[in-house]
């Protein structure tokens, strides 16, 4: 038997997955009360890193009722890697067509939230932009200057829901005014770690078009355009006409952390 057959087989087994083809030695296998043992603490692991990956989503729905699903999840998305503290990319999509979500209609925007935090946790080191960079740009190179996002910045947009505020309410159940009843409105998050832990705040709609500008590798010129366009198309949509503080904006983003050394253009490019 190669070596890969034997693998496939042995997966297939620890998921408890249907397989019509599935030779005679992995049915007397999955007969043994030790390898049930053994199938059932993989679960348990997969399920134990769900709950610790999304703790606000079981803060929201329950422990039996996050567990249920959960164990829906594990069947269709078992984990890809022995290192289970990145376990549940695909929860919050998950999530947003689980039919017994569906009276939660904001849910999987939280869990997205909760996503961002390991993915800030995990996120790989670099420095953080100094907040005085600015000073040493000239007028010519100042619009012409690429931001990128530092490799720990999430951030997050949610057009329908106030998904930022549901979701720090399960972060910090304690904090101030966490019993005020709350606004349904539009809203965006942002999270770094710029010293070693997560940390996070609200972002406008002006915020998360600059950064996903940046990201793609815009100018800042290109990039604060995108910004007041989204801002705009945020009022018009909401009966919020806030005007872009470019200034404010960036301060916001290198006070978290959010962005990493630009790249600038040589005299030639901008002569």
């Amino acid at each position: 038997m190669q070596l890969s057959v034997f693998q496939d087989a042995f997966v297939t087994a620890l998921q408890d997955a249907p397989d019509t083809t599935r030779p005679d030695w992995i049915s007397a296998l999955l007969g043994q009360p030790g390898f049930a043992v053994y199938r059932n603490s993989g679960r348990k692991a997969a399920i134990d890193a769900l709950r610790a990956n999304f703790p606000s989503i079981e803060a929201l729905v329950g422990e039996a009722w996050f567990h249920g699903a959960a164990q829906t999840y594990l069947s269709a998305y078992p984990p890809r890697d022995g290192r289970l503290m990145d376990y549940g990319d695909a929860f919050p999509a998950f999530l947003q067509g689980f039919p017994p979500a569906a009276e939660l209609p904001y849910l999987h925007a939280v869990a997205a939230l909760d996503r961002a935090w390991t993915e800030s946790h995990l996120a790989a080191d670099a420095p953080v932009l100094a907040p005085d960079w600015m000073a040493t740009l000239t007028a010519d190179t100042f619009t012409a200057a690429q931001l990128a996002p530092h490799p720990a910045a999430q951030w997050r947009w949610c057009d329908d829901h106030p998904a930022f505020t549901i979701w720090q309410r399960q972060r910090n159940p304690g904090q101030e005014h966490s019993d005020d009843p709350i606004a349904w409105r539009a809203e965006g998050a942002l999270l770094t770690r710029p010293e070693g832990a997560v940390q996070w705040c609200a972002l406008p709609a002006a915020g998360a078009a600059f950064l996903d500008a940046c990201a793609a590798g815009a100018s800042l010129a290109d990039a604060a355009a995108r910004a007041m366009t989204a801002e705009e198309s945020h009022g018009e949509t909401h009966g919020d006409h806030t005007p872009v503080d470019l200034s404010a904006l960036i301060a916001l983003l290198l006070t978290a952390g959010a962005l990493r050394s630009p790249n600038l253009p040589t005299q030639t490019e901008t002569a």
